[in-house]
């Protein structure tokens, strides 16, 4: 049962990290949409970013399978 509940909450992670990142990269291409001239410094942010948000969601699977243990 615990490897479960487990799986959920790293399944859950995942999601999180996939809607971040999509959001991330949607509003970046709408950035540089709107103004292109500075297409490499919101590129720069949002590799940073997603960076961040890949980082969390790593640690959020790694607590969920070790939690349960």
């Amino acid at each position: 049962m615990t490897g479960s509940i487990a799986a959920i909450g790293a399944g859950l992670a995942a999601i999180g990290a996939g809607i971040g990142i999509g959001r991330i990269g949607g509003s970046a291409l709408e950035g540089i949409a709107r103004q292109p001239e500075a297409a490499s410094k919101i590129q720069a942010t949002m590799l940073i970013a997603a960076a961040f948000v890949e980082a969390v969601s790593l640690f959020a699977v790694v607590v969920a399978l070790l939690g349960n243990g």
